[in-house]
């Protein structure tokens, strides 16, 4: 049978491929495409974390896409609204059947003759193998390995004879109830845990290595409502997500240029929540400057209320051993635990692990340079979707999408069969990721590097990447078209 053929593939239907998809259907009407899923629902992260209390750490009036409006009540929404979400826009815009799922993308090779990718998938469901051909390939996988979390080992956690679990495969049938329960962590996904977890269990202690920052927010925006009473929702929604992107943008750069004086005020608001004679400098003082690593945000202060009420505690210290009924720390103190869950961070996985070739020549992504963030020098038509990480995942994804669309049309236009990234004359030593969190540390070697000045550098600032995606020239030093004309040349001299 022929090799089945679409313009544009999307690898992944989470929140960023469904966005693809979305932006296909909407601004390229009869674009052919298809979304392949190597899971069986579509969602991404939020159909595969279901540990207690998964939510969102951005408000969803930037997490949400910025064609359709967020308009339940929650701006910090739980998984499962956030999962409806993307169900409900996939449905809307008519993007569900040209979902696949059970398809895990294993390879992609490009052919400058055909002008086209030749992808190999294989089924989860039946282990068949299928093949495709595309245009255009964006791989909307996120960044991360969606069968392992990071998951180091602990001196003698073999002799624990409770419960180990890592919040990437929690257990349905997992009972806390009236048990003592250890998390291990400090990042986004312990502090989630922890306050969720303590409504059921006897007590629950989140055990850090290294303190974070927190942050709290109130779980519904008060502009949000007082504004949706008054405007039909379209005209409330691009207010809203306009003030959350100034406030979030301006709390980053205020952290960069003046950390001193960001430090002391997350300190104020922290004591603030936190009953007399809490430890604040043992447990709220990271030795890291504030936006160095992520800040963790707590919807209505709700880790801080279970601090409050004693149903939780808080342990900065290291790890000696595991024992029969806890874990011994480094200080001599003793935690008892009967469940242990170990929020120890993501592995990362670029382009969902897939393989990708070029005339026969294999991509090593450390070798390549990130072009506007999203596309990688020597690779023809092909996007990589990588939010941000330091402001809401979708505004960048948003951007990438509406990008891709303008590029296609560019391209049509002017007879061009591909679109081909150039590193910069100067060379690039960059880290891709501008962040210190560990998952981000532990892979950086295996990432695309940046370059030092725009088009191969990401500014993770929405603002200035407003202009540069949806207004800026798309024909510049770093970019090379191929037009129709040669490509059908280099057809006839491969086949002679």
């Amino acid at each position: 049978m022929p090799t089945e053929h679409v313009d544009v593939l999307v690898v992944g239907a989470g929140l960023s491929g469904i966005g693809a998809a979305c932006h296909l259907e909407k601004d390229r009407p009869g674009t052919s495409y298809l979304v392949l899923e190597s899971r069986a629902a579509l969602g991404g992260t939020w159909d595969l974390f279901r540990y207690p209390g998964i939510r969102s750490d951005s408000d969803m009036f930037t997490l949400g896409y910025s064609f359709r409006p967020w308009d339940e009540a929650k701006s910090i929404a739980d998984g499962p609204a956030i999962r409806r979400y993307i169900e409900e826009t996939a449905r809307e815009y008519g993007v569900t059947d040209n979902i696949r799922y059970h398809h895990r993308v294993l390879s992609a090779e490009w052919s400058t003759p055909n002008s086209r990718w030749t992808v190999t998938a294989e089924r989860t469901d039946t282990g068949q193998t299928v093949r495709l051909t595309c245009s255009w390939l964006s791989v909307c996988s996120g960044y991360y390995r969606y069968d392992e979390g990071f998951r180091p080992r602990f001196e003698g956690e073999e002799r624990f004879r409770g419960e180990l679990v890592h919040p990437q495969h929690w257990p349905e049938d997992l009972d806390i109830t009236g048990k003592k329960v250890v998390v291990i962590g400090s990042g986004a996904t312990a502090v989630t845990l922890v306050p969720n977890l303590a409504e059921q269990a006897e007590h629950v202690t989140m055990l850090q290595r290294t303190p974070s920052y927190v942050m709290s927010l109130p779980s519904r925006d008060p502009l949000a409502q007082w504004l949706r009473a008054k405007l039909p929702a379209r005209a409330a929604y691009p207010i809203v997500r306009w003030k959350n992107v100034l406030t979030s943008t301006a709390l980053y750069q205020l952290s960069r240029r003046r950390p001193a004086m960001v430090r002391k005020l997350i300190r104020r608001l922290t004591e603030k929540q936190l009953p007399a004679g809490f430890a604040v400098s043992t447990h709220f003082n990271p030795p890291y400057d504030p936006w160095d690593q992520r800040l963790c945000l707590v919807p209505d202060g709700d880790l801080f209320r279970a601090l409050r009420q004693g149903r939780a505690s808080i342990a900065t210290d290291r790890i000696r051993t595991f024992t029969e009924d806890g874990i011994e720390l480094e200080s001599g103190e003793h935690l008892a635990a009967d469940v242990v869950v170990t929020a120890t961070g993501l592995n990362l996985l670029p382009a969902g692990g897939m393989t990708l070739a070029v005339d026969g020549e294999p991509v090593e992504l450390p070798e390549t340079v990130s072009y506007k963030g999203m596309m990688l020098s020597g690779v023809p038509n092909f996007a990589m979707v990588i939010g941000y990480t330091n402001a809401s995942w979708t505004l960048k994804a948003d951007l990438v999408n509406g990008y891709v669309v303008r590029l296609l049309d560019h391209m049509d236009a002017h007879g061009y069969v591909s679109a081909t990234p150039v590193a910069p004359p100067e060379g690039a030593d960059a880290p891709f990721l501008d962040l210190a969190a560990g998952y981000v540390q532990r892979s950086l070697a295996g990432l695309p590097k940046q370059g030092g000045r725009a088009p191969w550098r990401l500014h993770q600032n929405y603002l200035r990447d407003v202009a540069l995606m949806r207004r800026g020239s798309l024909e510049d030093e770093g970019m090379t078209f191929q037009p129709r004309a040669l490509a059908g040349a280099v057809a006839e001299r491969t086949m002679a």
